[in-house]
């Protein structure tokens, strides 16, 4: 039963855009009847990834499709490569077009060997991105309920 995942969101954020990207996915997964447990890259903690049925983690695009050095911090604290990884992103078409687009999302998606393509998101959630965030989600928890 996809309720009884256990799920931790990890994200950095700097403008706000990838806390709410967080957020929205944080309170989808708790409609659905699913507790998160939270990581703030640079402030939290770091929990064993392998705790967890899945790991969602979450980056902004840096300058010209940099990861940020916080993450790249987080991804050696973690120290190896778990198969449980879940990556989303914000970016911003503006600075790079779209071969930049969210590069540090597709960077650790390929980093990690993630089972699910990474979900970006130009800048802020709202809108019509939401619907994206929830049918990635779908897709994300329907193909989980095969490994739980």
């Amino acid at each position: 039963m996809v309720s009884k995942l256990r799920i931790l969101i990890a994200y950095l954020s700097y403008s706000g855009n990838t806390e709410e990207v967080a957020a929205y996915i944080g309170d989808y997964l708790n409609k659905e009847g699913i507790t998160v447990e939270w990581h703030r890259i640079g402030i939290d903690a770091l929990n064993d990834p392998a705790d967890y049925d899945l790991v969602f983690l979450g980056t902004f695009t840096w300058e010209r499709g940099a990861t940020p050095d916080e993450v790249k911090d987080f991804v050696l604290e973690v120290g190896y490569k778990p198969g449980n990884m879940v990556i989303f992103g914000t970016g911003d078409t503006q600075f790079g077009g779209d071969d930049l687009f969210c590069k540090a999302a597709d960077k650790l998606a390929h980093f990690y060997g993630s089972r699910y393509p990474a979900l970006k998101i130009e800048q802020s959630p709202r809108g019509s991105q939401e619907n994206k965030i929830e049918q990635w989600l779908e897709g994300v928890l329907n193909h989980a309920k095969s490994y739980a």
